[in-house]
């Protein structure tokens, strides 16, 4: 297990650059599986998720060939449809929550596929039954073998395109459905789809492959099925994940610096969410500019009650950013409330928070009041260990502004979804050493 040692206090300054989207990267290499012609893809961002990813796919036998830094050739053609029937490839499979975007995939071209129950964060139960119900709607036959932790889904026949309505916009439910049904016969109907930038990004790519789909960009989809699919090249979109985490990291030390080529019009709401903890965000074309300040002030709601931000599909705010407006908060003067409406477990990491000084009420798992102390209380340096991503970056956030010496444990949580993140910061200033 590594560790990152982060001395605090220290201010930023300069331009950083964010890596390619982690989110949209998982569905768009998942994809790659429909077609055996090649896919070129660029801005793949160098993170524990997405290199396991395509070690899974390599064992599958997919041809990956690393064009420069973050830009890949996939090229599906020689499948071992063997493995993908090895207790190996369910074992590996388990222990990876991107995985369960290959199900799809491999349920339409190939007309079976075991789905796992996932790995990945400790946040709370993450129910598979959009992605199952999903490709059941499509023709797909649900069985769960004796000598598996998994469930197999079979097409013998292949799938048929149906009209749906989704219980949840899940993104990645969407995706998968959306990615089998390119392959279904006849027309495909999702009502309540998500329609993240990263989905759209999938629907794009997919139609650059031969694909037919209406209504990308809502949650209204229609795909028209194919035979088969084509070769193709895409570039992912910067993370709005780490937009974001920027942002933050830029209010809590007290710093000025720029994010260079955020890609604007996908960030949606996230800008304005820390517009109104006090944060001045300035757009100079793509790029944002935070300019240092020495307090921020929440803002209270039109009729004088306490601002709360709450996570939402989109286009409201995404709940990967919930803990770093979190810990942001603690810094800033007023209150806000905090409602993390997905994920049960996802703010029990306030307790290292509340030892390094914050001031925080856990109401219940999914809600928590902040009270913002200004420059009143700085925070104070703590051992810390990340359960999950998003808990581990606020964490590191909040170390870099605490007086002392903070050590956050478990940091491989981090590097699945921030590349380099310590070279990055420290080229900034930060000063992070990793154990």
């Amino acid at each position: 297990m590594s560790s990152f040692i982060i001395e605090g206090g220290h201010s930023l300054s300069g331009e950083i650059t964010p890596q390619g989207a982690k989110n949209e990267a998982l569905q768009i290499v998942s994809a790659t599986l429909l077609t055996n012609e090649p896919v070129t893809v660029h801005n793949i961002p160098d993170i524990l998720d997405i290199r396991n990813l395509i070690a899974l796919l390599l064992d599958m036998g997919v041809k990956v060939e690393k064009l420069a830094q973050g830009s890949y050739r996939f090229q599906a053609d020689t499948v071992n449809t063997h493995y993908l029937d090895s207790p190996e490839f369910v074992t590996r499979c388990a222990s990876l929550r991107g995985s369960v975007l290959v199900v799809g995939p491999l349920l339409a071209r190939f007309g079976k596929a075991f789905f796992p129950r996932p790995g990945g964060d400790k946040i709370g139960r993450r129910k598979v039954d959009t992605h199952i119900t999903g490709l059941i709607n499509l023709g797909a036959e649900l069985s769960t073998p004796d000598d598996r932790r998994a469930y197999l889904l079979e097409a013998r026949e292949g799938l048929t395109g149906t009209y749906m309505l989704l219980d949840e916009a899940s993104v990645t439910g969407t995706a998968n459905i959306v990615m089998a049904a390119t392959l279904a016969r006849g027309v495909t109907t999702i009502y309540n789809a998500a329609c993240e930038p990263y989905l759209q990004q999938l629907c794009r790519l997919l139609v650059s492959m031969g694909a037919r789909i209406d209504g990308i960009g809502s949650n209204l989809l229609t795909i028209t099925g194919c035979e088969s699919l084509g070769g193709a090249e895409h570039r992912v979109l910067p993370d709005m994940i780490e937009v974001g985490s920027f942002i933050g990291m830029a209010a809590m030390t007290r710093s000025s610096i720029t994010i260079k080529n955020v890609s604007r019009r996908n960030l949606g709401i996230i800008p304005d969410c820390f517009k109104r903890l006090g944060i001045t965000i300035e757009e100079h074309g793509d790029d944002l500019y935070i300019p240092a300040k020495e307090c921020y002030e929440i803002e209270s709601n039109l009729d004088g009650s306490v601002l709360t931000l709450a996570d939402a599909p989109w286009p409201g705010l995404t709940p990967d950013l919930i803990s770093v407006l979190l810990i942001v908060a603690t810094q800033c003067q007023g209150e806000v409330l905090i409602h993390q409406k997905m994920f049960e477990s996802r703010l029990f990491f306030v307790d290292h928070l509340i030892d390094m000084g914050a001031k925080i009420i856990l109401c219940d798992p999914h809600r928590a009041v902040v009270i913002g102390m200004g420059n009143k209380g700085k925070l104070r340096a703590n051992h810390m260990h990340s359960p999950d991503i998003r808990a581990g970056i606020a964490m590191l956030i909040a170390a870099m502004s605490a007086r002392g010496i903070s050590k956050i444990d478990n940091i491989e949580q981090i590097d699945r979804g921030y590349e380099n993140i310590d070279q990055r910061l420290n080229a900034l200033g930060a000063k992070i050493r990793r154990e």
